[in-house]
């Protein structure tokens, strides 16, 4: 337990912001979900808007270092790639 009156405002400080990233994650990862869900079912339209959701969502979580910036690039690149691909065929 913290002793000093800055490390107990420390630690409710990093505990309120632990669950405000935790729900900012969670947001992202249920979006990236859609795509993939939609992509899935075969409704390209659907994840093309779904998409377009998800690359905000990933930048904004890359611009507050909830992900880190190639991560967030990486998974833009395989959903676009996926979503391609669902177009092709």
């Amino acid at each position: 337990m913290p002793n000093s009156a800055s490390a107990r405002k420390r630690l409710r400080q990093n505990e309120a912001l632990r669950v405000k990233n935790r729900s900012e994650r969670s947001k992202v990862r249920t979006q990236i979900k859609k795509v993939r869900q939609a992509i899935a079912d075969g409704n390209v339209e659907q994840g093309e808007t779904e998409f377009r959701v998800a690359v905000k969502k990933l930048d904004q979580a890359a611009a507050k270092n909830l992900l880190h910036a190639n991560a967030a690039a990486r998974t833009k690149s395989r959903l676009s790639k996926a979503l391609k691909l669902a177009k092709q065929g």
